[in-house]
């Protein structure tokens, strides 16, 4: 075999530079990675227990002090610290009182320095401790002390605070007070949305001369004295309240083309209840509206509440700055001629022989057409009587330190709620109960006999004239009782909204208005411009 010239072969020395590279190469690759390693292996020993601090840290914050258990544990700092502010909070009040106003000052500033401390426990998350509490702790206690050492005793102190409960009592029943007339004030306010409603229908009745010719028509019909058919009215200036009665009398009704309804009103509201049960439909049921202004007969010589209403004396009574009369009395309704026609109700329908009184803050949930067919035996009122043991019995009602009711009267007679009421007017005339009803009203010229309102002359008139009705006619309450039972009110005929809080103002208790809002019209332009907007 042929050899390579000398020239032509690879030297050693070269092969070997090489290898020697490579490792060199390795070994730098290798003290990289155990660089990088190592470093890695130090940062993990530095983090490590900073992120445990880290964790301790939130578990510090997340369980923080509940100053309140602590305040009540009976080992604590924090409650004997709370002790002897409460303690120091009453002496400022008595060192005050005496003039003591360096004392006061002084007790005043560890209470600051107190609440500061308990302050700084509940932000921390942390238990109040000796070290912080021991210098308070002694300074309050030294001023304690001083005070007591002052005469400041207990029987003092109690003395004090008793005289401030009873001022504090004071200002209680005071606003109490000033509360029950401002919702008095809102009660006998008439809401703005009504208001508007009135002038609207005023404003048809005047410049639509056609309703007034059908109204004419209508006086003359012989379906308002047709004692075959079922007779209810109502006495009210109220447009809303009135068509809300009539709308759920007729809606609930098994017949409603055998249903008139009589509604009297005001002069104010007259032409404003003709255009509205004019132009809207009812079912089919007669509708008649009567303007009480219209009713001559109905003056200060025949009616003795005439006379009371126009004179001078009795209106500043109710309405001036007389401390007898409560405010929840002071409203105008109940020396309203409107609320006593109920009293007229013989003289007004001459021709009839049983009628359904009603108020216009009633719903009717029920047909009451049944009740024309019920047995009064020989009564004139059928009511629902509201004597629960001692409650609403007629000494409730009357005042029976007065030998003229006293002679006359049970006390303990029960008493029973106007606004769902049947009347057999045949018996009424026999009875004569509006002349007892004026007999009971001259007795009461110095008015000193009854509180204000229908109800308590009413239980004079119909005395021994009424016959009690099934409570589930008649429910009361829904004006001013938050807790009714809802099984009361589903099976109620008649609920009533008796008290301030009325379904058409913003007061009413929102858990009834439903029931009330329900047979609203809403559909009415009328309505949602005035109501409803």
């Amino acid at each position: 075999m042929r050899r390579r010239a000398t020239d032509y072969r690879r030297p050693v020395r070269r092969r070997f530079s090489h290898w020697i590279c490579a490792l060199l190469g390795l070994f730098v690759v290798a003290v990289l990675v155990l660089f990088v390693v190592h470093h890695n292996h130090n940062e993990d020993r530095v983090e490590h227990p900073v992120h445990e601090d880290d964790s301790r840290m939130e578990r510090v914050v997340h369980e923080k002090l509940n100053l309140t258990e602590e305040i009540l544990s009976a080992t604590s700092w924090s409650r004997q610290l709370a002790e002897q502010m409460t303690l120091a909070k009453a002496y400022v009040v008595i060192a005050k009182e005496h003039n003591n106003f360096h004392l006061a000052w002084e007790l005043s500033s560890m209470i600051r320095s107190c609440q500061l401390l308990l302050s700084k426990a509940a932000m921390r998350g942390k238990p109040i401790t000796l070290e912080e509490a021991e210098s308070i702790i002694s300074r309050l206690s030294s001023l304690i002390y001083k005070a007591e050492d002052a005469h400041y005793d207990i029987a003092t102190t109690i003395v004090t605070m008793k005289s401030h409960i009873q001022a504090l009592e004071e200002r209680a029943n005071a606003a109490t007070v000033q509360s029950t007339v401002f919702g008095q004030l809102v009660a006998e306010a008439f809401p703005k949305s009504l208001h508007c409603l009135i002038l609207k229908l005023s404003a048809d009745w005047l410049k639509r001369p056609p309703l007034q010719d059908i109204a004419n028509e209508r006086r003359n019909s012989p379906r308002l004295v047709d004692n075959n058919l079922y007779h209810f009215c109502i006495f009210s200036d109220n447009v809303l309240a009135t068509s809300v009665v009539v709308n759920s009398t007729i809606s609930n009704a098994d017949h409603s083309k055998q249903i008139v309804f009589h509604i009297i009103t005001n002069g104010v509201s007259y032409g404003a209840m003709q255009a509205w049960f004019l132009s809207n439909d009812f079912k089919g049921a007669t509708i008649e509206v009567q303007n009480i202004e219209e009713f001559s007969w109905l003056n200060v010589s025949y009616a003795p509440i005439v006379k009371q209403l126009l004179d001078v004396g009795s209106r500043t009574y109710y309405f001036g700055e007389n401390p007898n009369i409560e405010p929840k009395l002071r409203n105008p309704k109940y020396i309203s001629l409107l609320n006593h026609l109920r009293f007229y109700i013989p003289e007004i329908y001459p021709q009839l022989e049983k009628i359904v009184f009603l108020d216009d803050d009633v719903v009717v949930q029920k047909d009451l057409t049944p009740l024309f067919s019920l047995d009064l035996h020989g009564n004139v009122n059928g009511a629902v009587e509201t004597c629960l043991e001692a409650y609403h019995r007629y000494y409730k009602y009357l005042n029976f330190s007065n030998p003229i009711i006293s002679s006359k009267f049970d006390p303990q007679a029960c008493g029973w709620a106007f606004g769902m009421n049947v009347f057999d007017l045949i018996a009424w005339r026999k009875a004569n109960v509006t002349a007892r009803y004026h007999y009971w009203q001259e007795q009461n010229s110095d008015k000193t006999l009854w509180k204000l309102g229908t109800l308590p002359v009413g239980l004079l008139a119909f005395y021994g004239l009424t016959e009690p009705l099934d409570r589930r006619w008649h429910v009361l309450g829904l004006g001013y009782d938050l807790n009714i039972d809802n099984r009361l009110i589903e099976s109620a005929a008649v609920i009533h909204f008796n008290g301030n809080m009325k379904p058409w103002l913003k007061l009413a208790i929102g858990r009834y208005k439903p029931l009330w809002e329900r047979y609203i019209n809403l559909s009415h332009p009328y309505l949602h411009e005035c109501v409803t907007s």
